[in-house]
């Protein structure tokens, strides 16, 4: 082979590579099965569910906010498949007898929770929080609380300073150019651990896991839509956690 031609191949050759997706040939040891929230995931915490290395920072994190007078508390952490479905197929029932047409149900329950084994809580990184040393309004998890006169408002401001501190950042923003998830200011992920398990969950098939999964209203989970679910629910996120 001429010179010449050999470095026109290496050229295209390189550029093609480039070009592919970054996760095209990245190989992880999480399994699919602790992706999906169907592990045995070893886990740690009081009151709360974490994976060893999340667990010790949050740990060092609620000291640290205690210090300044705020008492963190988790209101949920890990979840596997089958609690994810259950919240999923309670929400779905409800809607349905409101006479939601499946498709308007799915995008009701998808504004705030996920389709069973798609949830980051499947991953032992992820945790819910409030303050626990104040008076607690009716409904915890409601963005109002986190804001104004909210009771979670020296929270939301302490987390704003400090929580990429000890390695967690807020899922779901406030950035009104973010699709998906609605607002949710007290969902944060440990970046060190959910960073690596977003890369393998993005290899995964999901359309074809969905499929083998009866979950209801999964006969409108069509390609598009789940294609739609991926970019916007899933990977439409703080940016610190990409």
């Amino acid at each position: 082979m001429k010179k010449q031609h050999f470095y026109k191949y290496l050229i295209i050759a390189c550029i093609t590579f480039a070009t592919l997706p970054q996760f095209a040939f990245y190989q992880s040891s999480i399994s699919n099965d602790e992706l999906i929230g169907k592990g045995t995931p070893k886990l740690f915490g009081n009151g709360y569910n974490l994976r060893a290395e999340a667990n010790t920072a949050f740990k060092k994190m609620q000291a640290a906010a205690l210090k300044d007078g705020i008492s963190i508390g988790a209101v949920s952490s890990y979840r596997g498949f089958a609690h994810q479905k259950r919240i999923w197929e309670r929400k779905f029932k409800s809607n349905k007898a409101k006479d939601l047409s499946d498709m308007a149900n799915i995008k009701k329950i998808i504004e705030y929770s996920t389709i069973p084994g798609t949830s980051r809580h499947h991953w032992g990184t992820d945790i819910d929080i409030y303050q626990t040393n104040v008076k607690q309004p009716k409904n915890v998890l409601l963005p109002k609380n986190f804001h104004a006169n909210g009771p979670y408002c020296k929270l939301k401001e302490w987390t704003d300073a400090n929580a990429a501190k000890y390695g967690f950042y807020l899922v779901y923003t406030d950035n009104a150019n973010r699709k998906g998830f609605k607002y949710e200011p007290w969902h944060f992920s440990y970046k060190a651990l959910s960073s690596e398990y977003l890369k393998a969950y993005k290899t995964l098939n999901i359309s074809e896991i969905l499929k083998k999964e009866a979950i209801s209203g999964s006969d409108s989970f069509s390609e598009p839509f789940i294609n739609q679910y991926i970019n916007q629910n899933i990977l439409d996120i703080n940016p610190e956690l990409l």
